[in-house]
């Protein structure tokens, strides 16, 4: 974790290791010892290969290596990855302090290091789950706030309600979902999780994660809703191509309607597959050709109508008059969404987005900010308008910045009124090769820079803690 405390002027940077259980038991035993998303356990070599056999056979281990994103929850701060545990640690100190395994307050067998958070600190979440008759599914999930006597608002989640898979065994991969202010909105990918292969090749032969997904090239991609209070399932079947999803940016409801901005990757094969460091560490040329095969990037706008009549089969049935989106009734009962483009560049996406969240989450709103990616590489911070389609850039040579968070102004009122935070590594330079990085979230200009003379690696999410 990585932490830049700002007070009365002055920058103090701070950096400790999570002290999960496969942190400790990798450092203990000098290898990898819980099988990670890309890289499976390493054998322990003091075992013969009978041993080693019925060790796997035990089953799986999941691991606590939470590094994805940080999130409060309640008083607390929990790091987070996308398996069943979460870490909560010291926001002030970085201290590790335990580890809740979610299994022990809800149905799900994982949640995603993307909740959202309401202004009175609720959070909610989604999962995938056994559901009826053994089947996949998948389970919104709320933790409520603080409660009067201050207990572990933990114990008292719930799950809230149930979307059905469009495959028995086969969850897809999920990395966050959209919320508005009465509905939750999940959309299920082509990108697969082969149950069978997690449950025998792994357990027997020590795969990876990456080993068991898959891609479905004839199911396309689905979209599910539920309403938020009571918490109920709708019935109705949104279709589209498929894509790769990971990051929602926002959703909201209009006259009817619910429309939903994504960062989309075309087509059904899995963008993981062109990240391993053997593809990155190659030579710019062959990163960029691997990136020309790869899927590629599209921040898209669906719109979801709300009221659906099997006789106006054929019509568009979205009447904002700002979206080129549109929806149309099949004979089959399905609702074909094709969408609108907000953005799209050869090899160039809008990833890890953010909105000024506190004030626009679920609500109409004008700006995304996002990381740049030149052919997967991280270049540039970028500002979106989703209403004009106009950008704004940073960048510098040789400056790789992670995702900008974006802080308000106090008081203030404009949607863009407040700053950008991110972190640049530079690791080109002699003596300072990273720094927290302040723009003005209007223009992209900067602000100032705190400068650190120790190398940070590329970081994922964070968040802003007043």
């Amino acid at each position: 974790m990585h932490k830049f405390d700002l007070k009365n002027g002055h920058v103090t940077y701070y950096r400790k290791f999570v002290k999960t259980d496969a942190y400790v038991r990798a450092m203990t035993e000098k290898r990898v010892v819980i099988t990670e998303f890309g890289t499976a356990a390493y054998p322990d070599p003091c075992k013969n290969i009978f041993s080693r056999f019925f060790t796997y056979f035990k089953g799986i281990e999941v691991t606590d290596n939470c590094l994805v994103n940080v999130y409060p929850v309640g008083e607390d701060f929990y790091a987070c990855t996308e398996t069943n545990y979460i870490t909560k640690v010291d926001p002030d100190t970085l201290e590790t302090l335990k580890r809740v395994d979610l299994c022990d307050y809800l149905s799900v067998n994982g949640v995603t290091a993307h909740p959202h958070i309401e202004s009175d600190g609720t959070v909610y979440n989604i999962g995938n789950c056994f559901g009826k008759n053994m089947s996949l599914a998948y389970n919104i999930v709320k933790i409520p706030p603080t409660p009067k006597d201050k207990s572990d608002p933990i114990a008292k989640s719930k799950v809230l309600v149930q979307l059905p898979s469009s495959e028995r065994f086969k969850p897809s991969y999920v990395h966050s979902f959209g919320m508005t202010e009465n509905y939750f909105v999940f959309v299920e990918t082509p990108v697969k999780i082969n149950l069978l292969k997690f449950l025998t090749a792994w357990s027997i032969w020590g795969t990876n994660y990456m080993d068991c997904f898959e891609s479905n090239e004839t199911m396309g991609t689905w979209f599910h809703l539920a309403t938020k209070d009571p918490a109920e399932y709708i019935e109705h079947k949104f279709r589209t191509s498929a894509f790769n999803l990971f990051h929602h940016i926002n959703s909201y409801e209009d006259d009817g309607f619910i429309v939903v901005d994504l960062c989309t990757w075309k087509g059904h094969e899995f963008v993981y597959n062109y990240l391993y460091l053997a593809n990155l560490r190659e030579n710019w040329e062959e990163v960029k050709k691997a990136a020309m095969r790869a899927p590629q990037p599209e921040v898209r706008r669906y719109d979801l109508p709300m009221d659906v009549y099997k006789e106006e089969q054929g019509k568009n049935l979205i009447s904002l008059p700002y979206t080129t989106a549109t929806a149309v009734m099949r004979s089959d009962g399905t609702i074909w969404l094709e969408p609108e483009v907000l953005f799209s560049g050869p090899r160039q996406a809008f990833e890890f987005p953010q909105i000024n969240y506190s004030k626009f989450s679920g609500k109409n709103y004008s700006y995304a900010y996002g990381l740049g990616l030149n052919h997967f590489i991280p270049d540039r911070i970028c500002k979106l308008n989703v209403k004009t389609k106009d950008t704004w850039v940073w960048q510098e040579p040789d400056s790789y910045p992670s995702e900008p968070i974006f802080v308000q102004t106090p008081g203030s009122v404009e949607e863009d009124d407040g700053v950008l935070l991110s972190i640049v590594v530079n690791p080109g330079a002699d003596q300072r090769p990273g720094y927290l990085l302040i723009l003005n979230a209007r223009d992209l200009t900067e602000i100032a820079r705190a400068e650190v003379e120790v190398i940070i690696p590329v970081t994922f999410h964070g968040m802003y803690k007043p």
